[in-house]
């Protein structure tokens, strides 16, 4: 693969990770409307270990605080803080998307790939974030969250396998809908794309040492390199404008990426 083309691909991974407009479509939709080859599973994987890169250090303090708290509960269950129930919470949440994953995830490499897929589920769903941002109470933060927000927000992170969707884009939908503000909504769906980004990660990682795939250390260091510093960017741009502007340019994005879509291939 071409540099240009590897640095392109890097940069749309580490931009599209975390901002709710779905990264698996974009990737989904390079080889569809270029002519480049698919960029393979070292590149996937090295792409992924660069945006997890790029959460964790920028959400390093609180990632670190909640893992001692975390561990601290299991050795000590008599004290709870709301540290430790984040730990367990974040656990909670990440079992439904990882089990559904495991499950059904030759039917969504097979059937859910579909650019007219990723049209509906982006107008949709984008939709749908425009609703819960405007009609949410917005009155709740993070350290509010209970176990049932846990489960709710988990159980539509499942959603995000249909390609389209965004993980980020559909967690922050059901924060916004159940009253937390737009900062503890995108706070709580990056602590959540953790363990997420580690599984899938991991389950790549272990394909491609089990494969017979030569990796090229370069392009993958680049692509790492270049997922990890856009994906950085992306975080803490978003982060520092989300409650000057809100949902609604990312809605528009979404809805007229949709369009397009339907345009080119209906």
């Amino acid at each position: 693969m071409d540099l240009i083309q590897l640095i392109i691909l890097a940069l749309i991974q580490g931009i599209t990770e975390f901002l709710p407009v779905s990264s698996s479509a974009h990737l989904i939709l390079v080889p569809l409307l270029t002519d480049w080859q698919d960029q393979g599973l070292a590149i996937d994987v090295a792409a992924h270990f660069g945006s997890l890169f790029a959460v964790v250090f920028y959400l390093r303090k609180d990632i670190s605080r909640i893992l001692i708290a975390g561990f601290d509960s299991i050795k000590n269950k008599e004290v709870a803080t709301q540290d430790s129930r984040l730990f367990w919470y974040l656990a909670i949440a990440s079992l439904p998307v990882l089990a559904a994953g495991f499950l059904l995830r030759d039917i969504v490499s097979t059937y859910l790939r579909d650019p007219l897929i990723i049209a509906y589920a982006s107008i949709g769903f984008g939709l749908l974030l425009w609703y819960a941002d405007v009609k949410g109470k917005r009155l709740r933060q993070i350290n509010s969250i209970n176990l049932r927000d846990a489960t709710l927000i988990g159980l539509a992170q499942v959603l995000a396998l249909v390609p389209g969707t965004s993980r980020s884009g559909i967690t922050m939908t059901a924060a916004l809908m159940l009253g937390l503000d737009r900062i503890s909504a995108a706070r709580f769906s990056f602590l959540m794309s953790v363990p997420i980004i580690l599984a899938a990660g991991g389950y790549e990682s272990l394909k491609l040492i089990m494969s017979d795939l030569s990796v090229d250390m370069v392009n993958f260091a680049v692509t790492a390199l270049l997922s990890a510093i856009s994906a950085l960017l992306a975080i803490h741009v978003f982060m520092k404008f989300l409650d000057k502007v809100g949902m609604l340019p990312f809605v528009v994005y979404r809805v007229v990426l949709g369009v397009v879509l339907l345009f080119l291939f209906i």
